[in-house]
């Protein structure tokens, strides 16, 4: 392979995958060679899980043993109940869920990857758990059952959000913003995750790391940082004039653009409509209509699209879910392509150590500290 040179590793390819495509012309986003529209409108994310995990769609039996297996895998060991409320209520979430996965490692350690299907399993189940348990324990005093009886993830999360089951409605946007969220190539905390794999670590030390990447407000929090500034704003007029401020004095504004894609994010239109549906049950479209607002400011004057983050940050906000678990949702549903990309990475292991270019100063003389 020639080597290229680049700022940022970009236009670098760092490996081989078949989980998953991104902005590849006449595929756009793929995962396993499925269209993300296509799984969107029609499958669940235990089925996407499944997919990305095992390597294929699961039959009716399949899947109805994987949701069984997941229900039995959420609730949390005491100990790591404790560790969640001993840290501090003004934690960052992300924090929380790092440090969750970290001690989940200690009580209940991968060993020798025999059983690594189990620990992504596992993972994939009590992420939410972890989050809602600290979540509620530090807002209400609540030490919350995590062993809810809803069929899917995205139903457990709401469920232990609201302390009752969600509308089918709301159960199904969350459930297909976890699809759209699942997979993304070799994205900034994936490649962490895998560079952590090729030295033969566990997946758990791989997976804290992930989340420690994700953390980064250049990779994850772009929806929350939406939601900030949407709020900001009363009317779709005042959000144009104030974007058009915010441009003019060249403010950051988070949720526009992509590191990979150029023309537009096929996550967005998805995102974009269960929006509108919302709000329209809420019956106030204000909020819509300022993230539009926003949206056609960003595309007249800087041709920036919307992301995936920029429409999924109203939707929920109209499920009731507080700003700050935004971010932490990715996670409960990247680790299914993290763990997979895990795998993968240890069927045909190398270690990943890339070159660097030396700018530093030429050979040098040590001298003595006296003579200095």
């Amino acid at each position: 392979m020639t080597a290229k040179k680049s700022g940022g590793l970009a236009g670098v390819t760092a490996g081989k995958t078949a989980l998953c495509t991104v902005g590849k012309e006449g595929a756009g986003l793929t995962y396993r060679g499925y269209d993300i529209y296509d799984l969107a409108d029609n499958a669940s994310f235990e089925e996407v899980a499944y997919l990305l995990l095992y390597g294929k769609l699961p039959t009716r039996a399949e899947l109805d043993k994987y949701i069984a297996k997941l229900k039995k895998l959420r609730s949390l060991p005491d100990e790591l109940k404790q560790v969640l409320e001993m840290i501090p209520a003004d934690a960052h979430p992300m924090d929380v869920q790092r440090t969750g996965v970290s001690f989940l490692g200690n009580l209940e350690p991968e060993g020798d990857f025999s059983h690594q299907q189990d620990t992504a399993d596992r993972l994939l189940a009590c992420l939410p758990s972890m989050l809602l348990y600290w979540h509620r324990f530090h807002t209400d005093g609540t030490r919350i059952d995590t062993a809810t009886d809803d069929d899917s993830v995205s139903g457990h999360f709401l469920h232990m959000l609201h302390d009752k089951p969600p509308s089918e409605l709301h159960r199904k946007c969350l459930d297909t913003t976890l699809i759209l969220y699942a997979e993304h190539e070799f994205n900034a905390s994936t490649f962490a995750g895998r560079v952590i794999t090729g030295t033969l670590s566990d997946m758990h030390s791989a997976v804290t790391g992930a989340i420690g990447a994700l953390r980064g407000p250049l990779h994850g929090g772009a929806n929350e940082a939406a939601m900030e500034l949407i709020q900001r704003f009363s009317t779709p007029a005042e959000a144009a004039e104030g974007v058009l401020g915010m441009l003019e004095r060249k403010d950051l504004i988070m949720g526009f653009g992509h590191r990979v894609y150029t023309t537009s994010d096929p996550r967005n239109s998805v995102n974009k409509k269960m929006s509108k549906m919302l709000a329209e049950e809420k019956g106030d479209l204000t909020l819509y209509e300022i993230s539009e607002a926003v949206e056609k400011v960003m595309w007249d004057e800087k041709k920036l699209f919307a992301n995936a983050d920029f429409f999924a940050a109203s939707v929920y906000h109209f499920m009731g879910i507080p700003t700050y678990l935004f971010t932490p949702i990715f996670v409960c549903s990247r680790i299914t392509g993290w763990a997979a990309h895990i795998m993968e990475q240890r069927s045909d292991n190398k270690l990943i150590r890339p070159a660097a270019d030396y700018v530093g100063p030429g050979l040098q003389k040590f001298i003595a500290i006296d003579e200095r």
